[in-house]
């Protein structure tokens, strides 16, 4: 359609934007938009507590944009609402008085009590966010980053690719969510490579990249040669210095051609497409989506290795991973979830 996201600034939060309006609908006691008519696209409100830079966002964003693209939905966008007192709470609510979306879709997490509870309030309104809790009915619906089965898989690379057998990874909040991702980066690792130790830490924030970029360099000087970026800024660090690194979220090869190995990626198409059919079908009910998020459903994958790194990949450690992949897509190999922040981690104050 060539509609282009567009961003306006709220008087009662700084640094935001209002939403389009849309038409949001109830049919019976489900939560439900009518869609604007058949054939209409969806009005889609996204509110975010970072910025859409921030790679989780980001990649919220980057599925509505795709949506947009095929016609499905239009959709504005408020970002960087930040978890001051009331911030997001006041921002939903105006979204919804002024605007009516068919649904409303974000991030809640440090703004989970707040996001829920506009959510109660307005039950005629579909709400889709991230969370690390269950939905809530009637229109309240989780998904979250379950990614970690392509993490296992990046840090078997890893693990093959160091010469130092010490790998540095920077996370943002030890919350399950992240602590996931990194235990099964290095369990890949150590699958590979028994003698691999893992310098982790975490700068307290969910973006950061200064602070990031830092840590990462603090972990080189340490001995780490390859260092996997959950959050923004490592990459550019390990750049700087030479050594290779893991990007997170989307396909962040470009940022460092001769030093990103692969990506960690999650897609948000599946959940963004799932919910869209049930509220233009008049059929939305709050749901865990979190299947959507998986290998499984093509919610998470790995970006092919990049054997135009800085010496190269081995076709051996192409092959692994490679076989890897395919026998966690048949269900030969389970890896193991392990949400616990990992042992001699370090959060930054």
């Amino acid at each position: 359609m060539g509609f282009t996201p567009k961003k306006f600034s709220v008087a009662l939060v700084a640094s935001t934007a209002l939403v389009l309006a849309g038409c949001g609908g109830s049919t019976g006691d489900e939560a439900s938009g009518d869609g604007g008519g058949e054939g209409s696209p969806l009005k889609v409100a996204a509110v975010y507590s970072s910025l859409v830079e921030e790679p989780w966002d980001g990649v919220i964003q980057q599925a509505l944009i795709n949506a947009q693209d095929e016609g499905l939905i239009e959709f504005t966008y408020i970002d960087d609402v930040g978890y001051a007192s009331g911030a997001m709470e006041r921002t939903m609510r105006q979204v919804v008085e002024e605007q009516d979306p068919d649904f409303v879709i974000g991030d809640s997490f440090g703004n989970e009590e707040a996001a829920r509870a506009v959510a109660a309030d307005y039950p005629d309104t579909p709400f889709v966010f991230g969370s690390g809790g269950g939905p809530a009915e009637p229109n309240f619906s989780v998904f979250d980053n379950w990614i970690y089965e392509p993490a296992y898989l990046a840090g078997m690379a890893a693990g093959e690719l160091t010469e130092t057998n010490v790998l540095g990874i920077v996370g943002g909040i030890p919350v399950p969510e992240v602590n996931r991702l990194i235990n099964a980066f290095i369990l890949g690792a150590q699958s590979v490579n028994p003698e691999v130790e893992a310098k982790v830490t975490y700068i307290n924030s969910w973006f950061d990249p200064a602070a990031a970029k830092e840590a990462a360099l603090a972990q080189i000087d340490a001995g780490a040669d390859v260092l996997y970026a959950e959050r923004a800024g490592v990459i550019e660090a390990a750049q700087e210095k030479g050594v290779l690194a893991v990007g997170n979220m989307m396909d962040q090869q470009e940022i460092a051609p001769e030093t990103v190995i692969t990506s960690v990626i999650w897609s948000m198409d599946p959940t963004v497409r799932y919910i869209i059919d049930q509220v233009s079908k008049g059929s939305y009910t709050s749901q865990d989506l979190k299947d959507f998020s998986m290998v499984g459903k093509g919610g998470a994958s790995l970006a092919p290795l990049n054997t135009g790194i800085t010496g190269g990949i081995p076709d051996t450690v192409v092959d692994s991973v490679a076989q890897a992949e395919s026998a966690i897509k048949s269900g030969v190999l389970r890896v193991d979830i392990n949400e616990a922040q990992p042992a001699g981690s370090v959060v930054v104050e």
